[in-house]
């Protein structure tokens, strides 16, 4: 073997060495304990409130809830005042379909939708029912278009 072999193994022993060298460095780093981080100063209560209502986006989820119930108000007017006499004048002989009352023991009603005086059977009075039903389905389909184009758009 000659001195330049010599040499060039050593280079090699030295390089590797280094190299571990630096992988131990980094482990002892990453072993040491990192100094906690400085207690945060007392917000105080006002302060405390404007986080809560920035991270959990309450004055978002508030004006929601109060366009929702007008909203809901606007379609159930829709359907009781202007959608159910509709389908009651498409359908002869129902009239306005809102105000639908089935008697058991069936009998007749007057104008007002009562039963004649002393009439003791359950009247059910479907009419509400198909109205909160009618606007259950047109609030869902509403819903659902404005989920639909939310995605299209990228927003979520």
């Amino acid at each position: 073997m000659s001195q330049n072999d010599d040499s060039i193994d050593l280079v090699k022993k030295l390089s590797t060495q280094e190299k571990m060298l630096e992988e131990l460095r980094k482990i002892r780093e990453a072993l040491e304990p990192k100094p906690s981080p400085p207690p945060e100063k007392p917000k105080g209560l006002w302060n405390e409130f404007m986080d809560f209502i920035s991270k959990y986006k309450v004055m978002g989820l508030a004006v929601a809830f109060i366009v929702g119930v007008y909203l809901g108000g606007l379609v159930n007017a829709l359907v009781k005042d202007l959608i159910m006499p509709i389908i009651g004048l498409i359908i002869p002989g129902l009239g306005n379909l809102a105000t639908i009352k089935i008697g058991i023991p069936p009998t007749t009603f007057d104008s007002e939708g009562k039963p004649p005086l002393g009439y003791v059977g359950q009247i059910f009075g479907i009419g509400d029912f198909l109205v909160s039903l009618i606007t259950f389905i047109i609030v869902a389909f509403v819903i659902f278009l404005i989920v639909k184009v939310t995605k299209r758009w990228g927003i979520e």
